[in-house]
């Protein structure tokens, strides 16, 4: 199993939600985070924004389905202009359901 972690720009929340929907995948966890990428924030003027809202998307999929659901997420996400965001991909090793102590994976 793996973990899609995307951080994308917070107005392409709904749409990559559907995208994620359609391509098979509903469960999500989503969360809104602040930060900047290498370009160091933005410049408006003589104000400098150094920390940017964006939402974190979460998805935890087969290890087959990473690239279905990385594609899923891109395309939706994306607009072609600096900050559209980042993918990242990490293994999980266990997953227990709360409520019943067992195994989820």
């Amino acid at each position: 199993m793996k973990m899609i972690r995307a951080i994308i720009r917070p107005e392409k929340e709904e749409e990559v939600v559907r995208g994620l929907e359609t391509a098979g995948f509903p469960s999500i966890t989503k969360m809104d985070v602040f930060g900047r990428g290498k370009q160091k924030g933005i410049q408006v003027g003589t104000a400098v924004y150094d920390e940017l809202a964006k939402t974190m998307i979460m998805v935890v999929v087969e290890d087959a389905m990473v690239e279905k659901a990385s594609n899923a997420i891109a395309a939706a996400a994306k607009t072609g202009n600096y900050g559209d965001g980042k993918l990242f991909v990490s293994s999980i090793d266990s997953a227990y359901t709360i409520r019943t102590g067992k195994a989820a994976l």
